[in-house]
């Protein structure tokens, strides 16, 4: 029940995807690599406490994206995005 309460959506990280993508990212369309599900970000499910942001699919609880800084730096896996438009 505790790690429900941690998750956010993807309106919280809004910033964090402008920094890295430099461009308004919540309303960006992400379809799941796993289940085909075709969402806006801002309505992906969002944890901070994990290492890093990760933002996972709604539907299927599948990891879309994984931000991580480091050292000034934001590295992305997206390999669980098949289409971001």
């Amino acid at each position: 029940m505790e790690a429900e309460l941690d998750a956010l959506d993807g309106n919280a990280v809004g910033g964090l995807l402008f920094d890295v993508y430099g461009v308004e990212m919540t309303a960006a369309t992400a379809t799941c690599a796993s289940c085909g599900d075709a969402r806006a970000l801002a309505e992906a499910v969002v944890y901070l406490q994990a290492p890093g942001t990760v933002l996972r699919c709604r539907h299927c609880g599948s990891v879309l994206l994984v931000v991580v800084e480091r050292a000034g730096v934001a590295c992305v896996d997206g390999r669980g995005v098949a289409v971001l438009t």
